[in-house]
């Protein structure tokens, strides 16, 4: 996770029909970029979205609308625009005097990530902070986060290609990185999640070390000196555990607070908040366990933050089971709710740095948080007054929020809803700090987004039962939306299932170029929440505990067999695609169900004990907590019981992917070629785990659009796709 050509992306031109096949797919994009500033008049309305009842949407009249089978639909969301338009932000900070500054991952330059800082001026172009021969990106546990952070005029980062901290001015656009860090020959020793301490002028982050076992990584808190910008060995400050995670120093230097965990929990199945007390020479001695060490109160708390007055606040779950915010009470050793809800303020730490609530500046003496927190499928922005206990929620139009970041007067916010793709948008707050008067957007990942909102169609929130009497899963549908379309009297779309990765992660109603490339050509698309989603609290994600190909197979499948019986899609063209954890629930849904037709798997599980042997560390009992005991193991493995598969698949995987390995791919792939059943595998050199690169994206995307058309549509897509060839097929 050797058997078949690699299928290497080359672009085709011409429209292919009958199809011809390719086997060597490279793209060059031009890539251009301007600074999106958008004001969005306040406040906002946002539509409620229920099952089976579409919000309004202002397309044309279909009398003159072109009829023809869905899923022929031409449409100018082309594959080139969805691959060229997704980027990804990665971070972002607000410097001591204001300025905004972001990290973002270009496709159009094979992924590679850069520091970009706001404008100066009104129309200018924002900068490249980073220099072309760098990019930003921690490989710390594989999925990264926490890459670089800011202080005063000082940039410090981690390097992708050495993964060294580097530190770099951030005044002068000439000054060359330096490294703080040794040179370990390579990737083998990670940094994540930093914060400057001021009292001592040093960094102090999270350090994974591999260099000594790549197998079995040593994650400790480190501190590296800050005082002649020279590379040097870190001085540890904590150790002894698996992992650990948000280190936060107080205002005045003297208490460390950081969270951390051991196998066989993840962070969210349980973790321990800790504060050290800081020693005149820099140790960290007196330590004290605040949250998560007693053993009959399960909890995970997260997100550690200290607020100016030198008070220690941070997320847990504790009782509730929801991601509630608390404060540490000191001179007690008590923990008190802030606020409590039913609802989730943060959410899974599978990567480093989130921050889903910072403090507010304010002439009162009352602490105001501003705070993000997802309730039934949408989330919300509020400022929460600590000594009141009341929270103002904020009108502004994201439905989706993911981070958070006080600048001067103002908030930003990283977000997204139905017409929003993921953005970052500046909020300006009035004197009381509880009312949104301006919101205007400073980065997008898509600039164009706009040109097609006629073509959108917009996620309907459903609910729909499970195996269980009386339980509910949750699901966000789109419909098929074309203005120049119409389907023939009767006919109902294909569907496109998505079963979301993780598999604790949430599927969220915003903007997705990728999923209106399917909706804007006739499909009908679906993106389950499944039982062990994120957003729903502990129980709902807990489901999934011991039953990982059980419970998200069969809430996939019950999920696809509601929209069926509702009449609103086609039974006999149900299709099913996922990535990752999404893409194991995808071939166990396959191999153990006869509900889809057809199905795509993007670097997705066919064998747990596969997965299990080779996996990286931080995953390498997650798995054991899903499945449970050996035959378990042996009993969900798509790969043990390939005669139980019918139907056609295709495999996309990257071959520098650590957490999947190829050989999954690929023992799946010889396995149903064998069989005798319709399969193709495309393999991308270069490619860890999640596709990058604007070619590949691309690539994926059309092979799918195609593959699931030959196989099971009845159509023949509009647009100019040469497609992979098919084993057992053509």
């Amino acid at each position: 996770m050797a058997l078949s050509a690699i299928a290497t992306v080359t672009r085709h031109y011409g429209r292919c029909s009958p199809y011809s096949f390719s086997s060597s797919p490279l793209i060059h994009i031009t890539r251009t970029r301007k600074l999106v500033t958008r004001r969005v008049s306040l406040p906002t309305r946002m539509s409620s979205f229920k099952p089976n009842s579409p919000p309004p949407q202002n397309h044309p009249s279909t009398e003159n609308n072109l009829t023809a089978p869905y899923g022929s639909w031409k449409s100018p969301i082309t594959a080139d625009i969805v691959s060229g338009s997704s980027k990804r932000l990665g971070g972002f900070a607000v410097d001591s005097v204001g300025h905004l500054f972001w990290l973002e991952s270009r496709p159009t330059e094979s992924g590679r990530a850069v520091i970009v800082k706001e404008p100066g001026k009104p129309g200018e172009d924002p900068v490249d902070v980073t220099p072309t021969d760098f990019a930003v990106r921690t490989l710390a546990q594989e999925y990264g986060g926490g890459d670089f952070y800011i202080s005063g005029d000082s940039l410090i980062f981690s390097n992708y290609k050495d993964q060294r901290l580097y530190i770099q001015s951030i005044s002068s656009t000439d000054s060359a990185p330096l490294p703080l860090t040794p040179d370990y020959g390579g990737q083998s020793v990670c940094y994540a999640d930093g914060v400057f301490d001021s009292r001592f002028n040093r960094y102090v982050t999270v350090r994974e070390d591999q260099h000594e076992s790549g197998i079995n990584a040593i994650t400790t808190i480190v501190s590296v000196n800050l005082s002649n910008n020279s590379a040097q060995e870190p001085r540890l400050l904590v150790g002894g555990n698996d992992f650990y995670a948000s280190p936060r120093i107080d205002p005045k230097g003297e208490r460390m607070a950081w969270i951390e965990w051991g196998h066989p929990n993840m962070p969210w199945d349980r973790s321990e908040l800790w504060v050290g007390y800081i020693s005149d020479n820099g140790d960290v001695q007196k330590r004290i366990c605040v949250a998560g060490g007693d053993p009959i109160l399960v909890e995970s708390p997260t997100e550690p933050r200290w607020s100016s007055q030198g008070e220690l606040f941070f997320v847990t779950d504790r009782k509730s089971g929801f991601w509630n915010i608390y404060k540490w009470v000191e001179s007690s050793n008590e923990v008190l709710p802030v606020y409590s809800l039913n609802a989730e303020f943060t959410r899974p730490l599978w990567i480093f740095g989130m921050k889903s609530y910072d403090f507010l500046e304010h002439h009162s003496q009352n602490t105001l948080i501003a705070c993000s927190y997802r309730e039934n499928g949408k989330s919300y922005l509020g400022v929460l007054d600590v000594t009141q206990g009341k929270i103002s929620v904020l009108d502004i139009p994201f439905t989706d929020i993911n981070n958070i970041s006080s600048g001067v007067h103002s908030l930003y916010v990283e977000g997204s809803s139905a017409v929003h793709p993921s953005s970052l948008a500046k909020i300006t707050l009035d004197d009381q700090r509880t009312k949104a008067i301006d919101f205007k957007i400073m980065w997008s990942s898509s600039s164009i987004s706009e040109m097609y909102t006629s073509y959108y169609s917009w996620p309907e929130l459903m609910k729909f039962p499970t195996d269980i009497p009386g339980q509910s899963a949750y699901a966000y549908f789109y419909p098929p939306t074309n203005p120049n379309y119409q389907a023939s009297h009767g006919e109902k779309p294909p569907l496109l299932m998505r079963s979301h990765g993780g598999p604790t992660a949430e599927a969220r109603g915003c903007l997705n170029l990728s999923v209106q490339y399917w909706t804007s050509r006739g499909w009908a698309y679906v993106d389950v929440n499944y039982g062990g989603s994120t957003g729903y609290g502990r129980e709902y994600r807990e489901r999934l505990l011991g039953k990982w190909g059980i419970v998200d197979v069969n809430d996939c499948c019950n999920c696809a067999m509601f929209l069926v019986d509702s009449g609103r899609v086609d039974g006999e063209r149900l299709c099913i695609t996922g990535s990752s954890a999404g893409g194991y629930t995808t071939l166990a849904a396959l191999a153990f169900k006869d509900v889809f037709k057809a199905g795509a798997s993007l670097y997705g599980i066919g064998d747990l004990q596969l997965l299990r042997a080779e996996t990286h560390k931080f995953e390498s009992h997650y798995i054991d907590n899903l499945v449970g005991d050996e035959k378990a193991y042996f009993e969900r493995s798509p790969i043990n019981f390939v005669n139980h598969f019918s139907c056609p698949i295709i495999l996309f995987q990257g071959l520098e992917d650590k957490v999947v390995s190829p050989d999954q791919a690929r023992k799946i792939y010889q396995a149903l070629k064998e069989k005798g059943l319709p399969v193709a595998l495309v393999e991308y050199e270069g490619e860890q785990h999640g596709f990058r690169r604007a070619e590949n994206i691309k690539f994926t995307l059309e092979q799918q659009m195609v593959f699931f058309a030959r196989l099971v549509g009845h159509f023949e897509v509009a647009d100019e796709i040469t497609p992979v060839k098919i084993d057992n097929f053509d």
